[in-house]
């Protein structure tokens, strides 16, 4: 039987990591994790409508049923609730996400994890099973992304270098400029492309229409883009904005700037009650270093639990 979101949501919260407890209130962030349970997992699991259409658009010529949201009883008093998805929306990296379950997953629950994705989904050919855990990581599984966060009132700007600063941004008038820097990153880290790449421009217009896109500007010259989102599928049940960008210009790399971008981005949002939340490849050394530098705390993260074999 599929549990109730209110179950997912009970589950969901004494999983998280206990600084983010002190964060937001129980009950708030219950209600908003049901929420999402019920508007993502539980719909994802009994409707075979929705079903059908994520088949015609991410999986063509696979039957519907195999797009459903499975709760299984792996075994140990874990229960997982499953679901297909794909990396960015890239059809040729199918993964399968465990994130709803009743408890963390250990060591010895990995072999039966693994198991009833493949049973499940081996239709679609998963790379990984995508687990969460407040904790540093399970023997077994590689690191993905972080999830790095603070509440606004504590991420305050402190020796930031002259001319460094935020203005408000309209427009994305300076998206091949961005582009540009993400490929000169990529040119000179050949792996940052598979930890990071430039938000749509779509996305990030949309972020300018609610005033969440933000010119880094040195000098009152433009220097980069930072950006937040509120999702709330994203932020761990917290009343949250969820970075959407940060990015420099290389000319402007290497100053030292990046550890400010944060707590800069923080300070220019308009709801100072708010926690800024965002995730992070593991492996993405220097964008994990400049964001606790700012003041975020790495409160848990996702793992990758693989099931092809390299």
């Amino acid at each position: 039987m599929i549990p109730t979101a209110e179950q997912l949501a009970g589950w969901t919260l004494e999983r998280q990591h206990p600084l983010t407890r002190t964060w937001v209130d129980d009950a708030r962030r219950l209600a908003i994790l049901a929420e999402e349970h019920a508007a993502l997992d539980i719909l994802l699991a009994e409707d075979l409508d929705v079903a059908a259409l994520r088949a015609a658009r991410l999986a063509p010529g696979k039957p519907a049923g195999s797009m459903l949201n499975r709760w299984v009883a792996v075994g140990n008093d874990l229960g997982v609730m499953f679901s297909i998805r794909f990396e960015n929306m890239n059809l040729a990296r199918p993964f399968v996400d465990a994130t709803p379950m009743t408890r963390s997953p250990e060591p010895p629950d990995l072999p039966a994890i693994a198991a009833a994705a493949r049973e499940y989904y081996g239709i679609h050919h998963p790379l990984y099973v995508r687990l969460w855990t407040a904790d540093a990581g399970v023997d077994g599984t590689t690191p993905d992304r972080r999830f790095l966060g603070a509440p606004i009132s504590e991420l305050q700007p402190y020796d930031v270098p002259p001319g460094l600063a935020l203005r408000p941004a309209k427009k994305v008038d300076h998206y091949d400029d961005a582009r540009r820097a993400y490929a000169a990153v990529d040119a000179d880290h050949p792996h940052h492309v598979e930890e990071a790449t430039l938000q749509d421009l779509d996305d990030l217009q949309e972020s300018a229409d609610d005033g969440l896109l933000f010119d880094v500007t040195v000098n009152g010259e433009w220097a980069g883009y930072a950006a937040a989102t509120i999702k709330p599928d994203d932020a761990l049940g917290l009343s949250a904005y969820v970075v959407r960008e940060l990015v420099l210009a290389p000319e402007h790399r290497g100053h030292g700037y990046g550890r400010h971008l944060s707590a800069l981005l923080a300070q220019s949002l308009p709801d100072p009650t708010r926690v800024l939340i965002g995730t992070i490849h593991a492996a993405n050394h220097g964008a994990r270093t400049a964001a606790l530098k700012s003041g975020r705390q790495d409160v848990g993260g996702w793992l990758q639990l693989p099931l092809v074999q390299p």
